[in-house]
């Protein structure tokens, strides 16, 4: 599922190619994907794109956003003017567009064109009012991001107060907003923290040792343009790049590039895979 700087990657550059568009039409393909009346933003321009977690908001100039959590496979691909010469479509976007995939079609003026793609239909679109955005229950009880709201004394409460194992705290997006699987691995890894250590047990040198991993990963996801392990895709329609420089996540079996002793062993944490050295990670 797509973290932080995937989302983020997506939020800007819908920001940059929805600029000076106004919504024309909608034509929603898949009812269970879409929530609210598609009418409501017929007409609105675009005023700026916002995130909140994992989720990114559309907000439009008649009081109305466009409020999306891609979840496993969703994927937004913008055709129009703002974006000259296109690259070919990744082969992540499975059927192009319009495809059998395409759940949602926006229609925008000067020829341009907003598709939503999503093969397993997990994901959602929620037309909502912009001002009632930030009280919307998914987003209202997120907790706070790195890089915004999430301070050390903030990060150090929040492991203080569980006996969960460290990685899955990270990853509950309850307690700390945008992080997930593989940049929870990386900066797990990084800071020579064992995912199974019972957060509250972290002490300072280690919880700041993970804090700062924590933002470091995360900026070179950032850097990166996401990782495009599985479906993400921005929506220029092309793939980001930290998978080919995870630290750890996703590479069983390779010798450890710290230690050199031991080989990244996978294992599994709330039902999602862990990665860690067994050696370093103690």
């Amino acid at each position: 599922m797509p973290e932080l700087p995937e989302v983020e990657a997506i939020k800007l550059q819908l920001g940059e190619y929805l600029k000076g568009h106004k919504f024309v039409s909608v034509e929603v393909r898949n009812r269970k994907t879409f929530q609210g009346d598609e009418k409501k933003i017929i007409g609105g321009k675009l005023v700026g794109t916002r995130r909140f977690g994992k989720v990114t908001s559309i907000d439009l100039d008649n009081g109305y956003s466009i409020l999306t959590h891609v979840k496993l496979t969703g994927q937004y691909i913008y055709r129009g003017p703002n974006l000259k010469n296109p690259k070919p479509l990744s082969k992540k976007v499975i059927g192009g567009i319009p495809g059998p995939h395409t759940l949602v079609i926006f229609k925008l003026d000067k020829n341009g064109e907003l598709y939503y793609n999503d093969v397993r239909r997990f994901g959602w679109i929620k037309i909502a009012k912009t001002s009632e955005v930030p009280e919307e229950p998914f987003i209202k009880k997120l907790g706070p991001e790195p890089f915004k709201d999430l301070t050390l004394e903030k990060f150090r409460e929040i492991l203080s107060n569980t006996v969960r194992p460290i990685k899955i705290v990270l990853m509950d997006q309850e307690k700390i907003g945008g992080v997930g699987n593989i940049y929870a691995n990386d900066a797990l890894w990084l800071a020579k923290i064992n995912p199974k250590t019972p957060a509250k047990e972290l002490e300072d040198e280690k919880s700041e040792k993970l804090y700062n991993s924590i933002l470091k990963v995360l900026k070179e996801g950032l850097k990166w343009g996401g990782a495009s392990e599985l479906s993400f895709v921005t929506p220029d329609g092309s793939e980001g790049s930290y998978q080919n420089h995870t630290l750890v996540y996703g590479r069983t079996g390779e010798p450890c590039e710290r230690c050199h002793k031991a080989r990244f062993q996978k294992i599994f944490l709330g039902g999602r895979g862990t990665y860690f050295c067994p050696f370093c990670q103690v």
